[in-house]
């Protein structure tokens, strides 16, 4: 794609503040920095901190970044936001997952109206932009930084993933605490997963014994996911289930040890994005500030 020489920069009527649209005019930023310029006229107590976590930054990295680097290192806040810029930089792919998540979270979740609030306060969310980091750094061979990251990930946000993970886009961790995904796990495009979920190990393997999970698959709360074992595209796995064994692509799971009680037809490309289970708000659904 060929990205624009220029950007129209967004001037708010009314407001002599000119918001620092992305030199990308992507929608998605511009419509972060609207709804954060909003929240800030409407109630003037968000105002200093809206300031100072998006509407002071140009480009969407530099505010994750920042926002980042305050949770995970407050007493070095922008050692995150140059780390983060250059990862993207060298690996633009990173930032299209980025993306891709915050419209995953729009898309699908009920409770969500905005891309701003999982921006700022999603701990899945932020979760899983800190694991993008660690994991470029991993495959940089800054394992010792990787780690530390991953450290304190867990330590704020109770989820532990491993840096050596491999995680696709349009992922949405949703509520998140006690999320972990181990080492050799791989999880694809489109994959909703709640809190309290396993992807781990059986204790009785080494080497490459974490669960490989498709496209567009739905795993319930509290779900333990265990052994070198692949879960189908579309898949849905019942809440408080253990999957020690393969599950076949539409299939859904339920149980101790998990039971196939249903299975969908699964054709052609998977969508990733589309409604399951509670999760029904459709994909195409805009935001209010894109229109």
């Amino acid at each position: 794609m060929t990205m624009p020489k220029s950007c129209k920069v967004l001037e708010p009527a009314g407001r002599n503040q000119t918001l620092q649209t992305c030199v990308y005019c992507d929608p998605v930023w511009n419509a972060i920095q609207a709804e954060a310029l909003a929240e800030s006229e409407y109630d003037s107590a968000l105002r200093p901190w809206l300031e100072e976590t998006v509407l002071q930054h140009r480009r969407l990295e530099e505010s994750l970044g920042y926002i980042l680097g305050e949770k995970l290192f407050p007493s070095e806040p922008t050692m995150l936001q140059q780390e983060l810029v250059a990862a993207i930089s060298a690996e633009p792919a990173i930032r299209v997952a980025i993306l891709e998540d915050l419209r995953a979270i729009r898309s699908q979740d009920p409770a969500t109206s905005s891309y701003l609030t999982p921006f700022l306060l999603f701990k899945g969310f932020l979760a899983l932009e800190a694991y993008r980091l660690a994991h470029s750094l991993w495959k940089n061979e800054r394992s010792m930084f990787a780690r530390r990251i991953q450290s304190r990930i867990s330590e704020v946000f109770g989820v532990d993933i491993h840096p050596a993970a491999c995680i696709g886009h349009g992922v949405f961790i949703d509520h998140a605490t006690g999320v972990v995904i181990g080492e050799s796990a791989v999880v694809g495009n489109g994959v909703i997963m709640l809190h309290g979920v396993t992807l781990g190990g059986t204790g009785k393997e080494s080497g490459n014994r974490h669960p490989k999970v498709g496209d567009g698959v739905l795993i319930g709360a509290g779900a333990q996911l265990l052994g070198n074992i692949h879960i189908g595209d579309r898949a849905k796995i019942g809440a408080g289930s253990t999957v020690v064994t393969n599950v076949p692509g539409g299939a859904t799971v339920i149980g101790i040890a998990a039971r196939e009680v249903h299975r969908k037809s699964v054709s052609g490309t998977p969508k990733p994005l589309v409604a399951v289970g509670h999760l029904s708000r459709s994909a195409s659904a805009p935001s209010p500030v894109i229109q």
